[in-house]
């Protein structure tokens, strides 16, 4: 299981790896679907593992438990040891039952695949406004380096901008993720092989790289490397490697909402099979990449710049009272000296 950059990483993969050891859990879960899963029929499935794996369990959760009280007391320390909000203290027990700390129970397994399918879900969301917020940041300070110039040095700096964005859209047609020209391209120029034997069935065999029976979210994205190549190469200025990336999961959301018929993250045979019949994949619409896709409108651009300035005009609001302090602390401590002169005087 890979990293799914969840704060409880750790915890989750270790249970889902133990629990697949039990052979009656592991059958379970690669025979039921994300659906039932959701409504916590697996979950019901607990009460049947082994005994020892229910033990390895416990340990797991009370390592865990302590972990985060842990991690609660080091954030209550770092903030003078004021006490938390408590709704931000629950929010960190949610993913499992906090009023039993010793042992895992069925409400915790449930627990924990609520939480992580709903953060997951959740997750290309925040992905998408963190990127947002970096390219109008980008734009920001593009637009404040234009303002501390000259006409002159402004229009050639415009002009600049202008022919490094012409440059980075100059390159070959991208295909659609996903589909037969796509992934026949990659047969072609990765795996070696003449593209008139394409078979999808050898492919989905070869990247499937640790020959689970799944296409996870990471070799997904592998097979977009070479059309990203065609758009970005590293340390030229037109390129930004931090679009590239976000280009590369546009990919890969774009294929799983298409091809991830259960919506468990995974891409199976028989789901990648079926998607290699659809009229998307033999004929595809062209594919829109960032460039020709807006990430955010003028009124989001407006507002951004807004914040910008509240916030520019709340520290420098800081930065002089702090100044402020200062200063009477500075006159405080000449008039203490001043005292201290005159009583070493008269004694």
């Amino acid at each position: 299981m890979k990293d799914t950059g969840l704060h409880y990483d750790r915890y989750l993969r270790e249970v889902i790896d133990f629990l697949e050891k039990d052979q009656h859990f592991r059958e379970k879960l690669h025979n039921t679907d994300m659906e039932d899963i959701k409504q916590g029929k697996l979950a019901k499935e607990l009460d049947f593992v082994g005994h020892h794996v229910r033990t390895k369990l416990d340990e797991l959760k009370r390592q865990e438990v302590n972990r985060l009280r842990t991690l609660i007391k080091a954030k209550q320390d770092a903030e003078g040891g004021h006490e938390m909000n408590h709704k931000v203290l629950l929010k960190q027990f949610e993913y499992m039952n906090h009023m039993n700390p010793h042992t895992f129970e069925v409400e915790d397994l449930d627990k924990l695949i609520q939480s992580a399918t709903n953060d997951l879900e959740n997750y290309d969301k925040k992905r998408h406004e963190e990127f947002k917020r970096y390219e109008m940041m980008k734009e920001h300070e593009r637009k404040e380096h234009l303002k501390n110039l000259d006409e002159e040095h402004r229009k050639d700096e415009e002009q600049h901008y202008e022919e490094l964005r012409k440059k980075h859209a100059d390159h070959p047609k991208i295909n659609h993720p996903g589909s037969q020209d796509q992934l026949k391209e990659v047969w072609k120029e990765s795996d070696g092989l003449d593209p008139n034997d394409f078979d999808p069935k050898t492919f989905f065999k070869l990247h499937d790289t640790n020959g689970d029976g799944y296409i996870d979210e990471q070799e997904l994205e592998a097979l977009f490397t070479k059309e990203l190549e065609k758009m970005y190469r590293p340390n030229l200025d037109e390129d930004d490697m931090t679009e590239m990336e976000e280009e590369r999961l546009r990919m890969r959301e774009h294929v799983m909402n298409e091809v991830d018929t259960n919506k468990d993250r995974l891409v199976s045979l028989e789901e990648f099979l079926m998607s290699t019949n659809k009229k998307e994949f033999l004929e595809p619409d062209s594919w829109e990449t960032l460039e020709q896709a807006p990430t955010y409108t003028d009124e989001e651009m407006k507002l951004f710049e807004e914040q910008l300035a509240q916030e520019e005009s709340n520290l420098k609001q800081k930065n002089s009272d702090l100044q402020k302090q200062k200063e009477e602390l500075e006159r405080q401590q000449e008039k203490l000296n001043a005292q201290k002169a005159e009583l070493q005087q008269v004694i």
